[in-house]
């Protein structure tokens, strides 16, 4: 049996092993199982690996994309560029290597959501492992971006100094936190909301609940939204092709 899985904390909210064992069944693929493998700590992975040593592909969630890299034996160059892991592939012959799935599900998302728009500023919420992923995919498409972040020394701006001209102009806005995750569900990032505009694009990162709080805001003031689902199905079926020896388009 092939096993598959998820590392992270907190995986109450995650429905990756529901996808793939619904996809197992679908595709009558009888030899895999997916599992949820949440560690209070990184360092708690190489015994995971000791202890199954039939996991041959773990996908990587908060808080964890960037910590899991030291446990590697190769990078591949785009989540080298990026800075973060979400996908590693486990063989004998070249033992664990690292990719970055996320960026696939971004593309397209960003595609789906903006169409031929253009946004001339975007404003990026967190500054984690997926906010890393959303930087690059920006910059892919010339789109200059801010990050907010709760530490000062990461983000250009806090939540607390966030300037309401700055939503206003950046009609682009990305929750990358998890801030409105299943079971927090009456959270959201704390922005401005008032400053959005019919003219906003506002993309979580989320995808349980469907529509967040922070995507709620978005809609009273007209703005255009999208939830995460694009991003988890893509990257997850990127995951996907990556186990079963392929590279990344």
């Amino acid at each position: 049996m092939k096993r598959f899985g998820l590392i992270g904390r907190p995986l109450v909210h995650s429905a990756s092993a529901t996808y793939f064992n619904e996809k197992f069944r679908k595709d009558g693929i009888t030899d895999c199982r997916y599992d949820l493998y949440e560690l209070s700590d990184i360092t708690e992975f190489p015994a995971l690996l000791e202890r199954c040593p039939e996991l041959c592909g773990v996908n990587v969630t908060i808080p964890y994309k960037r910590e899991v890299i030291r446990y590697l034996d190769t990078v591949s160059p785009e989540a080298q560029a990026i800075g973060a892991v979400n996908c590693i592939r486990r063989t004998v012959a070249t033992g664990l290597e690292g990719f970055n799935t996320d960026i696939i599900g971004l593309r397209e998302s960003l595609s789906e959501l903006l169409g031929f728009a253009e946004p001339r500023h975007a404003l990026i919420l967190g500054t984690g492992g997926a906010s890393q992923a959303v930087q690059y995919a920006l910059a892919e498409r010339g789109i200059p971006f801010a990050l907010v972040s709760r530490d000062p020394a990461k983000g250009n701006y806090t939540y607390d100094n966030l300037p309401c001209e700055v939503v206003e102009q950046s009609h682009l806005i990305i929750n990358a936190s998890p801030v409105g995750t299943y079971p927090n569900v009456g959270e959201a990032p704390r922005i401005p909301y008032a400053y959005i505009t019919p003219e906003h694009f506002l993309m979580d990162l989320v995808y349980n609940p469907e529509v967040t709080q922070f995507l709620e805001y978005g809609r009273q003031r007209g703005a255009r939204t999208l939830n995460g689902r694009t991003m988890f199905v893509e990257q997850a079926e990127a995951s996907w092709r990556i186990w079963n020896g392929e590279e990344l388009r």
